[in-house]
């Protein structure tokens, strides 16, 4: 089963995504984590990505699907995977479109993880208390938040208008949210 969330930042992607691979028994891939692991790894796109890290430059499309695409042929992903935040810009949604079609695949679930702005930012505050993520910081937070609106939003329009998309309201307590994730999903 393939599951794709989308949601602004501190919207509790990551945290959901991390209980539903458990519960479901298969990997969740995150950008970033993708990203640092093939750098790590010392893979091809690992090499290439870490290029365009150390120059400042956003990773581009190409390189990120080609990460996803190696993940996508492991074992462990045969199952299915959850993909949290991949999927960021339209270009990116059309690619993991593709890749899954190349598996014989297609997007099984799509849920949209709503959030209101004073909760992101009373989240993502907590979070830089706790975790001091450099990525947390209020001037950091504005930009994420701004690119999100700017690039990942349309993403959204995109899912809907081929159908699907499960809104989630990501208010309440993890074990909340994690119970309406299930219903959303049908159990």
């Amino acid at each position: 089963m393939d599951i794709l969330l989308l949601g602004p930042p501190g919207a509790g992607k990551g945290t959901q995504g991390a209980l539903l691979a458990r519960r479901l028994d298969i990997p969740k891939f995150a950008t970033g984590d993708l990203i640092r692991d093939a750098i790590a790894r010392q893979t091809e796109l690992g090499r290439k990505a870490k290029a365009v890290y150390d120059s400042g430059a956003l990773v581009a499309d190409d390189l990120i699907m080609g990460i996803v695409r190696e993940e996508l042929t492991k074992p462990a992903a045969e199952n299915g995977v959850i993909f949290d935040g991949v999927v960021r810009t339209i270009p990116q949604a059309e690619g993991v479109a593709r890749l899954l079609a190349d598996l014989g695949r297609r997007m099984d679930h799509v849920l949209f993880f709503d959030v209101s702005d004073d909760e992101i930012l009373s989240r993502i505050e907590k979070r830089r208390g706790i975790e001091g993520r450099s990525d947390d910081e209020p001037a950091a937070v504005e930009r994420r938040l701004r690119a999100y609106r700017e690039q990942t939003a349309p993403v959204l329009d995109w899912y809907e208008a081929r159908g699907g998309v499960r809104r989630v309201s990501a208010m309440g307590s993890v074990e909340e949210i994690a119970a309406r994730v299930r219903n959303a999903l049908g159990g």
